[in-house]
């Protein structure tokens, strides 16, 4: 386990955690920490890189490690696609973790075993359409990418999914698993617990944004009745993108697709 921290001035804004398992790098950490991800990595026996998704805070460093170690980078068939030709971020984004560089990625086509460990790639779309969780059985370990984070969430990203969220919360609680391997709030223990109650926080928001829409609410009224004035700072600063707002109409946009 490597945490990685950065912050152009003072303590890191937000870290984040990449897992090393017999020379499988899962995650790859934000690229303005290049130079310390390639020296605290100098040392292992280096064999392939799995993504749990195409983000720059996971994907930073792909590049980077395959081109230094001459290792193969595997994931979604939708990650391929667009780390392959590299994409578009926001400043703040850019700020806190750096532009991905563009590499090739291999879809991944079944389990990925090594010396010691065998990983199961699960989709579980939600937080981006090409998120993958690994789970490895013997162990009962789950690599999460950004499907945990916490139990109870504040903020969606634009594009993110409740729905599909909650598909894969469902889908992951089929697996027994202990521990959390989560990119940026690792747990160790009760791991099953937490994604149980992180299905029910999200479930709970769903019903409390569908009550109120059938009275009537409008979605500028469900948002102010739900959530004020709290998300305004992390609104400004990310132009829009990461919001309380965001939860809301991903919560309506899921009542409209199922009436």
């Amino acid at each position: 386990m490597i945490r990685l921290g950065y912050s152009p001035i003072g303590s890191p804004l937000m870290s984040v955690w990449m897992y090393v398992l017999d020379g499988l790098v899962i995650d790859t950490g934000q690229h303005h920490m290049a130079k310390a991800v390639k020296t605290l990595l100098s040392q292992e026996k280096m064999s392939r890189i799995a993504l749990t998704h195409h983000h720059e805070d996971h994907s930073g460093n792909a590049a980077m490690l395959s081109a230094a170690y001459a290792i193969p980078v595997l994931g979604h068939p939708l990650a391929a696609a667009k780390l392959k030709r590299g994409f578009a971020i926001r400043p703040y984004q850019y700020l806190v973790w750096g532009k991905a560089p563009a590499v090739d990625v291999l879809p991944l086509k079944g389990v990925i075993e090594t010396e010691r460990f065998a990983l199961l790639p699960v989709q579980t779309p939600g937080h981006s359409k090409d998120h993958l969780v690994f789970f490895e059985k013997q162990h009962g370990w789950l690599f999460t990418g950004d499907l945990y984070l916490g139990e109870r969430i504040k903020y969606f990203r634009s594009d993110e999914r409740l729905a599909d969220q909650i598909a894969s919360l469902k889908k992951v609680l089929q697996f027994e698993f202990d521990a959390l391997f989560c990119a940026h709030n690792p747990c160790l223990t009760h791991g099953k617990s937490r994604i149980r109650n992180k299905l029910q926080f999200l479930e709970d928001f769903y019903g409390q944004v569908k009550l109120l829409a059938a009275k009537g609410f409008s979605e500028r009224a469900v948002i102010k009745a739900m959530d004020p004035a709290k998300d305004r700072l992390i609104k400004r600063i990310t132009m829009g993108n990461v919001s309380f707002a965001n939860m809301v109409r991903s919560a309506m946009a899921s009542m409209a697709q199922d009436s």
